[in-house]
């Protein structure tokens, strides 16, 4: 199963998030969890959510790149559901060999050059989000990044979506379990 972690703080006015949603939304074996929905008073269900996790064998963590990071609320599901003895640390063996995707979206890519307004590429922006994953020891798959998300058509956008979708098509045919 593919779990779904969708954190857009304004999702009314997401089109790229919400493009790369519609485009997986019905795929059997994907169960989608928007926390800014579930959660609006940011008080999360740890238990939910690791039950989720639980049944989760690619964890994908889909947002818009906020001040170089994930939005609050992931950072925020990140500190309740993320715990030692659950996630990491001694017995923390929860998320061991799960998979993890990173599906982000971003502004303008021309500013991410140690010249430009970020002064560093994208790239140096990744290493916290990936060693989330490593540190509670589950498999960094290559991030799935859509840049200029804002100066997008809308056929860019939807051609993104089923680029997103043909990878997970491609991932459940890998993992389906064997007769």
């Amino acid at each position: 199963m593919i779990l779904v972690l969708h954190a857009h703080p304004y999702p009314g006015r997401s089109r790229a998030c919400a493009a790369l949603l519609a485009a997986i939304r019905d795929l059997r074996g994907v169960e989608i969890r928007s926390l800014y929905e579930l959660y609006p008073d940011f008080d999360i269900d740890i238990a939910a959510e690791q039950a989720a996790v639980d049944r989760a064998e690619l964890v994908i963590w889909l947002h818009p790149l906020y001040w170089y990071t994930v939005p609050a609320m992931l950072k925020h599901w990140f500190d309740m559901v993320l715990v030692s003895g659950w996630a990491h640390g001694e017995g923390g063996m929860a998320l061991e060999g799960k998979q993890c995707l990173w599906v982000v979206t971003t502004g303008d890519v021309t500013k991410y050059a140690l010249e430009a307004p970020h002064a560093h590429a994208f790239e140096a922006f990744v290493p916290v989000v990936e060693q989330t994953a490593r540190y509670c020891g589950m498999r960094w798959l290559e991030p799935y990044v859509l840049h200029n998300s804002h100066e997008l058509d809308d056929e860019h956008i939807a051609r993104a979506g089923r680029k997103l979708r043909g990878r997970l098509e491609l991932w459940l045919a890998e993992h389906r379990p064997h007769a």
